[in-house]
């Protein structure tokens, strides 16, 4: 329901309507400051010093410091202010935000999508449905560029899943460097105390951060937006102090003709020392990727009104302390703090840090939750933290192995200067990600003009290519934490990815026909054993092999047999009354029917809420909605034809529409031949008795029936593919989660059928 509708259902005037959506639109921009802007708010920690590391450090005079200046001023201007908060923020997708929901928007416009068991009655979702718009050229030609060379959508599958995996990558890098950036501070009041002590107290930090993630984000979230806001308080009054203290003039390196100087005295080193700079903007993409949770206005007036001055202001003080201070560019940020507020503010410092952390955390879950809907990562447990907000969610495994990484990377390299080099690689390419689904977006989608397209990408992607160069340059210096992170995330997806995309082939190749199964009956000698069975396949059509394989082996299965289907669909969400869809399989009494699951891409896949009755339920409406149909069909074509000559007419009830891609359609209703010289009884079972036999099978007992597949390469195969399927695949199914335990299947109601599937 719209916010206007329900106001206006309850007797809202339109008046007390404005009032309502102005205090609402306050109250998100309030908890947007604590859940999206903790991550970008604490970039002064480290953006001066790590700008100035290297040789760099060795030309820090006043033209070095304004040309960094004018390079954070515009970068945060044009990046966070013009490029996401004017523009990418315009392309949600159901209001939802990242790369997922680029890439999903591209899928439903331009057909990209490279997810098996696609349906054409997908489009009729609620959430998949688009306005139409009239087709351009330019839309039309990339539509079947697209779709005459499948190599350049697999490309940009792969090119999503690394914007994607150096996103997660951030997951590690910001808890290590805001925690190790604000805790080194203190050895400004202790000079004293070694190196080791500082690390250990990170470490400390790092664990207790990460011990806390089970309890939700929603236990602490009450803090969180006060922590921000008393920290970009302090950057505020911080920046202000310093700019009216050490230099009044220093908004005249707001000037782009700084930035020249700037390049033009330092050359190639003042090129490399940019990977600093772009720290200014790490977490400008979770303005984007939290889009789910507050409105676009609400996170715009955060940033615009509150967030973005307090940045500017910030780095400006601390520039004009520099000028006058040249020999602290590497301990700056707390050299430039009056010593009467140090501690208070080194305090919330650290909670900013802890906080900016908790956020990235949370975003990577959510990350992985997609990843695993899209088949693109090895299943894992997902826990709701949050009775009352759906999308916060806790991942365990995921949780302690981003502790262990961030853990490893302040162990061992025990310097922000490095991590920030890593950190500005990730952050830089995520960005580019965006910037190219953006432009695809604009013309596919928007159908936009293509110089409004090239003219963003040209602008937007050549700044961002600035940086990405400079900051592969510091591969030696540290970046190279972030490649092979991103490359063993990104390894793991794509094999997760082609091993499960194999196994869907292998069983689409190896599907039974209903008539096997039904003329195998009285060779087999098939007995129907009592109760409801529920065999899971991936399949939209046909027999799994695995049931195939069940009934020779062991000749029986239930009076009623369900095939369940789960499916991830390319939208963020599914509403619960279009999750499930019913079908029949073969003839009537047979008594097996077709269910399909429907998932978003921020669905969770678990079926912890009274599944079974659920299913039921549906079974019955299913079937009473299918004899009514016939009924008014049977009755309709009584009164129309009356008792003429003999002729045989077909009517197809409640049918749903399958697609032709993966060979037989399933028949989800029977046809009715009509005598005109009177209705011939049909079927074996009339409604009631239909509905009975159902309701009674469900007293007798639910049975689950999964396959416990194992995947094999073909003897044929290379050497490489061998060792992807046999060895690493096969590791990371071993390893991962069970498909029993995630949709919470009691064990005394499973049924496991081994199957080898060659690949």
């Amino acid at each position: 329901m719209k916010p206007s509708a329900e106001f206006v259902e309850h007797g809202i005037s339109q008046e007390n309507l404005k009032r309502v959506s102005r205090t609402t639109m306050l109250k998100l921009a309030y908890q947007s400051l604590g859940v999206i802007y903790g991550d970008l708010s604490i970039s002064p920690l480290y953006v001066y010093k790590t700008t100035f590391s290297g040789k760099l450090s060795l030309q820090e005079n006043d033209e070095e410091i304004f040309g960094v200046l004018s390079f954070i001023f515009w970068t945060i201007t044009l990046i966070a202010l013009f490029k996401y908060i004017f523009i990418v923020l315009l392309a949600d997708d159901n209001g939802e935000g990242g790369n997922f929901a680029l890439y999903s928007l591209l899928c439903r416009h331009a057909g990209l999508s490279i997810l098996p068991n696609q349906q054409d009655a997908e489009k009729n979702l609620s959430s998949y449905l688009t306005e139409e718009s009239a087709e351009t050229w330019k839309s039309s030609a990339l539509k079947s560029f697209f779709k005459k060379h499948p190599r350049f959508r697999k490309g940009l599958f792969i090119f999503v899943l690394l914007g994607t995996c150096m996103a997660i990558g951030d997951g590690v890098l910001t808890p290590a460097i805001s925690v190790l950036s604000a805790v080194s501070g203190i050895k400004l009041k202790i000079a004293e105390l070694h190196e080791n002590y500082v690390i250990i107290t990170s470490c400390i930090i790092l664990v207790g951060l990460f011990s806390l993630q089970h309890h939700g984000t929603h236990r602490v979230a009450f803090m969180f937006a006060p922590v921000v806001i008393s920290w970009l308080l302090c950057l505020t009054g911080i920046g202000v102090y310093n700019i009216f203290r050490w230099n009044s003039h220093v908004y005249r390196a707001l000037s782009p003709i700084y930035m020249l100087k700037f390049l033009t005295s330092t050359r190639v080193e003042g090129w490399l020392s940019l990977g600093g700079v772009v720290l200014s903007i790490t977490g400008v993409e979770a303005m984007f990727a939290n889009l789910g949770h507050f409105s676009p206005l609400s996170i715009k007036m955060a940033f615009t009104f509150l967030v973005y001055p307090s940045l500017v202001l910030a780095y400006m003080g601390e520039a004009a302390y520099l000028s006058k201070h040249h020999e602290d560019i590497q301990r700056s940020f707390y050299k430039a703090i009056p010593e009467a507020v140090f501690w208070p503010v080194f305090i919330v410092a650290t909670f900013a840090a802890v906080v900016g952390s908790q956020a990235v955390i949370s975003a990577t879950f959510s990350i992985i939750s997609q990843c695993c809907a899209l088949n693109c990562f090895p299943h894992v447990r997902i826990i709701h933290t949050s009775s009352k907000i759906y999308g916060q969610i806790y991942i365990p495994e995921v949780n302690w192995l981003l502790m262990c990484l961030s853990l490893a990377v302040t162990i061992g390299l025990r310097d922000t200067n490095m991590m920030g080099h890593a950190y500005g690689l990730a952050v830089t390419t995520v960005m580019f990600v965006t910037t190219c689904l953006m432009a695809l977006v604009m013309i596919i989608v928007w159908k936009q003009k293509i110089i409004s397209a090239v003219s963003f990408l040209l602008l937007f992607g050549s700044l961002e290519l600035l940086y990405i160069p400079a900051c592969m340059f510091k591969v030696p210096e540290g970046a190279w934490i972030a490649l092979v992170m991103s490359y063993v995330f990104m390894a793991v997806m794509y094999v997760w990815h082609y091993g499960t995309m194999k196994k869907h082939q292998f069983e689409v190749e190896n599907k039974v026909s209903m008539n096997r199964i039904v003329s195998l009956g009285p060779s087999l000698g098939m007995v129907r054993v009592p109760g409801i069975g529920l065999v899971y396949s991936n399949l939209v059509t046909g027999i799994p092999a695995v049931f195939g394989h069940f009934v020779t082996n062991l000749p029986a299965f239930h009076q009623v047999l369900v095939f369940v289907c789960i499916k991830s669909v390319q939208v963020p969400y599914v509403s619960e009354k279009e999750q499930l869809l019913i079908g029949r399989v073969g003839p009537k009494e047979c008594g097996m029917y077709q269910c399909f699951l429907r998932y978003g891409y921020k669905d969770l896949q678990q079926e912890n809420y009274n599944f079974e009755n659920r299913l039921v339920s549906r079974l019955v409406q299913f079937v009473e909605t299918e004899e009514e149909s016939a009924s008014k069909a049977r009755a309709d074509c009584c009164a129309e034809f009356g008792n003429s000559d003999a002729e045989t007419f077909d009517f197809s009830v409640h049918s749903i529409t399958l697609p032709d891609q993966e060979g037989d359609s399933v028949k989800s209703a029977h046809d009715i031949q009509v005598m005109t010289s009177g209705i011939r009884h049909v079927e074996s079972f009339v409604l009631k008795d239909e509905s009975l036999h159902i309701l009674r099978a469900k007293e007798s007992g639910v049975t689950y029936v999964l396959g416990h597949s194992y995947a094999k390469a073909k003897k044929s195969s290379s050497i490489f593919k061998k060792f992807v399927i046999d060895a690493v695949y096969a590791f990371l199914s071993k390893n991962c989660r069970e498909p029993n335990i995630l949709m919470n299947v009691p064990p005394t109601s499973l049924l496991e059928v081994g199957m080898v599937y060659y690949v």
